[in-house]
Formats: C-alpha cells, structure tokens, sequence
C-alpha cells in the first residue's frame, strides 16, 4: 500500500488579509474521541432525516420471507457490508434481524414474519437512503432539477426482481473519489485492526532531527513509515538509531501527505502527525465518504473544487476525465477563529482583471479606521481612497474623512497595482456571502503549512492558468495574453464564455487518483460537529 499528498509549509505572514465571509463559526468543541461524524449547521439541509423514510412500527413490509429466506438473506449480508460505506450495521439493527431470522428457522411459528419483514423493509429502506444522501444534514441544496431517489420504490422493484445488490450500487455516489477513499477506509481499518495503539515516540530536540542525528525512536519510525507506504517495505531494517537519508526521503513523503514542511526534519509536528491513532484516520475516511453523499451532482464540463483543509484547489474537466485534473494548486483560505470560508457551489461567471478592492465595512470599521486615525498617511502609502456612495473620490482633513467613514458615508477602496490585495486577478461568482476567488500580492504566504489566512475569500497560487482554464479558449487567452491583460494595469472585466461550478468542500481525508492518502488538520472543528451529530442520531 502507498499512500502520499503533496501539500506543503513553510512561510511568512500576511500584510492584507482579503474579503469578509459573513458566517457564524462554530468553536471547537474539544477533541471528540473516535467515532463517526458531524457538519456544522448549513444554509438549506437535504438529510436523510428529510426523506420521511418510515420508521418499522409505520412502514408497509414486504415480502422478504415469500421464497424462504434467500432474498432476507441476502438483505442482511447488504447490511451487514455497512463499513465499507463508512455506515454502522448497528443502525440499522443487522444483530437482531439475524438473531430473529436464525429463530424463525428453528421455530417458524415463533418467527414473527410480519414483524421481521416490517423491520427488514425500515432497515433497508433508511441503508438506502444513508447511502444515497447521507445521515447529517448536508452543507449544499439540492437543484429541483437533480432526478429523486426513492428507496421505497427501488427497494419494491430490486426485490420483485431479485436484484438487491443492484438497488445499493444504486445508491452508491457515484463519484471516482467515492470509490478512491472507500478503497483506501478498507486498507485502514485493516492497519487499525493490526495496530490498534501506537507505540508512543521519544521526544525531539527542539531543533528537530536531521540526516546524520541519532534518534533513539528511528527504528520506530522507520516501521512505521513502512506500513504506511511512505518508506518500501523492502528496504533493509537498520538496527540503529541514525538518521538517516533514506529515512529523510520517506519522512518527506509523509510529510506531504500529512500538510507539513517537506525539509525531511523530524520535528514536533511531523512526530504528532506519525502518532494520529490509525483509529482516528479511519473516522477521518468515513467523514469524507458521509460528505461525498451529500453533494449534489455536478453539470458535465469545467469545474473547481477547493478542498478547504487542505488548502488545495483542483480544475477537472469532465469531458476528458482520463486526463485527471487540468490544475492543481495550492490556496488560502478563511481564518478558523473569525472568518472561515464558507461552504457552497458557486456558480463563476467573470473575471476581472486588475480589479479594485472594495474594502468591506467589517474590515474598514475594525481595521483600517484606527490605523487612519493613528497615521493620516496610511490610505495614500496603501493605495488606498475613500468614496463616496456614488463613487466619488474623496479629499479633504482627515479629520473629516475619518468621520464620514465613521458614519458610513464613505467606503475604502484600494486602487489596483503592486500593493492591491486581490492581485492582478478577481475570479467572481456572485453570491451573498461575497466570496470570491483571486490572486495575491503576497504569494509567499503558499508556502506557510497552515494557510488559514484571509477573510473568507480564496486566494490562487497560480491565477494565470486558472484564468486560462475557466476562458477556455487558448487562441484569445494564451497565458501571454491573461498576462499582458494583468500587466496593462487596465480594469477589465470578461464575462466566461460558460459558467463554472466552483464547489467548496471540506474533507480531512482524501484519496488521489496515485490511490495515496491524503490527510489534513481540521482547522474548522467540523469533523468534531459532524461526529457529534451522527452520535446524535
């Protein structure tokens, strides 16, 4: 099993911090020991608790014990199969249905028929719907237009037809990623059920462990880096606690997995990532699975999907799939303790080329008020003007100009140029959030590991291409001419020739299309909600 990401660290801080996401964030309510999961509340829900699907004393039974117990049976081995989704067979009472079936073969008189078939029906009819919308309330709406599961009616027919096995693959996402991370759940629960606890690792200087450094845990680590994939398991065991190049090499790879500084240091971070009880990662997978089920389908053609944990942004183009992602970079994301991006499917629509910055009002009255009112030069040395509500340039004492910004009759707006903190390009797509993505004038910040950084919107590592890829049209808009339009310090806006969906998601764990494993902090506290939630139910 090989299992490697290619997030990376390192970096400096902000200078301007971008865009206001107007969300409540929920805190962190304490690490939840291992169980599944819990999504803070969305905007409009499409649980599975929605569906109405019938609880056993309310739902019509139907005839699974007609030809003896084979299509019951078959059922129950269905439920029984629950993990591999990352769902619980205790949820749907597999325990009881085959303690109650195995009685009605000794005693068919004692079997209750009616009753077993009424509570099979429930237990499938709530497997399907779990399967197919997930069991917490979903971050995304659901268009009218996107076709309606029924499990009751794919229930009746599968069983009418014999077909039970084809009512769950039914029911199943049918995204490539789906497969990838039920793939990956698999190998970790296996690797959790052969090492259920870590062997705790000795500490590290502060400086960390480098090649040529003794380690008194470098066996440790090099075992463990082998189960992981990250170091061949063919490599010769050293008997020895030097540290070295082979083991940096492996370290690195699990570092980019992991969102760490690839330098192959074994430091604090590095040493508490390797001491993530398998256990953990095994919850992280089924979260990632329960999110997968509530996401609405996506119209074929271009789209961008931000992972936002993992502070990375994939273009895929549906219509060459083969091809796997067209871009692939990395971004900032909305600070955990103020504004954390939101979650939703926006819909890109334009981009503005060396666009002006609208300072939000949140920011203006929290930050850049009392920074004017300490230094008279800070608007002009940020290139920075106050206007009015009608777009009128503002002069004046800054006296005055601070009291009508005070009062709301005055905005801040950075002009464009070197200093704009959207950069040379603004990606819209409208929304009431107002969030947006767009490059940086500070692209040093993508090589901090932990890039929670902004307001709310999404700032690119690579806005040229991303350009690129949404104009779809290498004849007009070659690289050379989105960067003579960024260069020409002109404001130009250019409506996309095709919306773009730009879904914004949140996984701690995700699988590549290399089938390595992909993990993440959970800088927003939401694994812990959703855990809570599905504990809930």
């Amino acid at each position: 099993m090989t299992f490697h990401n290619k997030l990376r660290g390192g970096g400096t801080p902000a200078r301007w911090i971008t865009c206001t996401a107007f969300v409540l964030f929920h805190a962190l309510a304490g690490s939840t020991p291992l169980q599944p999961p819990a999504a803070p509340a969305p905007a409009a829900a499409q649980p599975a608790s929605q569906l109405q699907v019938p609880h056993a004393p309310n739902v019509r039974p139907l005839a699974w014990l007609a030809d003896g117990q084979a299509q019951a049976r078959i059922a129950l081995r269905l439920l029984q199969d629950a993990p591999l989704h990352g769902l619980d067979p205790a949820d749907y009472g597999t325990q009881d249905l085959a303690r109650r079936l195995d009685a009605a073969l000794d005693s068919p008189q004692a079997g209750a028929p009616d009753s077993i078939e009424r509570n099979l029906t429930a237990a499938m009819l709530r497997y399907l719907a779990d399967l197919h919308h997930g069991r917490a309330p979903s971050d995304y709406e659901r268009s009218a237009s996107v076709p309606v599961f029924d499990p009751a009616a794919r229930l009746a027919n599968a069983l009418q037809e014999r077909r039970l096995e084809e009512a769950v693959e039914a029911a199943v996402p049918t995204r490539p990623l789906y497969r990838r991370v039920r793939a990956t759940l698999a190998e970790y629960r296996a690797l959790a059920r052969a090492h259920p606890q870590w062997t705790a690792l000795p500490p590290v200087p502060s400086g960390g462990v480098s090649t040529g450094s003794t380690y008194a845990g470098a066996r440790l680590v090099r075992e463990r880096l082998q189960l992981l994939g990250d170091l061949d398991e063919g490599a010769p065991t050293a008997a020895t606690d030097h540290w070295t190049e082979e083991l940096a090499a492996a370290l690195r790879r699990f570092q980019s997995r992991h969102g760490l500084a690839e330098d192959g240091v074994l430091g604090a971070q590095s040493v508490a990532a390797l001491s993530v009880p398998l256990a953990h990662r095994v919850v992280q997978l089924e979260l990632t699975l329960e999110r997968l089920r509530w996401l609405p389908p996506l119209p074929p053609g271009r789209s961008i999907t931000v992972n936002v944990p993992a502070y990375r942004l994939w273009a895929f183009d549906s219509t060459d799939a083969a091809r796997g992602p067209a871009l692939d970079m990395r971004v900032i994301v909305g600070t955990a303790a103020k504004t954390p991006t939101p979650l939703f499917i926006g819909q890109m629509r334009y981009l503005e080329f060396n666009p002006f910055w609208n300072v939000p009002r949140s920011i203006a009255v929290g930050e850049i008020i009392p920074k004017l009112a300490r230094n008279p030069g800070y608007l002009k040395q940020n290139g920075m003007e106050l206007v009015s509500a009608s777009g009128q340039v503002l002069g004046g004492p800054t006296a005055d100009r601070l009291a009508s910004l005070r009062a709301g009759k005055a905005r801040v707006r950075q002009r464009p140029g070197t200093q704009n903190a959207l950069g040379g390009v603004k990606f819209g797509m409208p929304n009431p959030m107002n969030i947006y993505l767009h490059s940086t004038a500070s692209p040093g910040l993508f090589d901090v590991a932990r890039r929670d950084l902004s307001h709310g919107c999404i700032r690119v590592e690579r806005p040229v291409e991303l350009a690129q890829f949404v104009l779809a049209d290498p004849i007009t808009w070659d690289a050379d001419a989105v960067t003579a339009a960024i260069r020409s310090g002109r404001t130009r806006t250019v409506n996309l020739p095709q919306v773009v969906p730009v879904l914004l998601f949140y996984a701690t764990a995700v699988t590549d299309r290399d089938g390595r494993a992909l993990f993440a902090d959970d800088i927003y506290g939401r694994d812990d909600k959703l855990i809570q939630a599905l504990n809930r139910r």
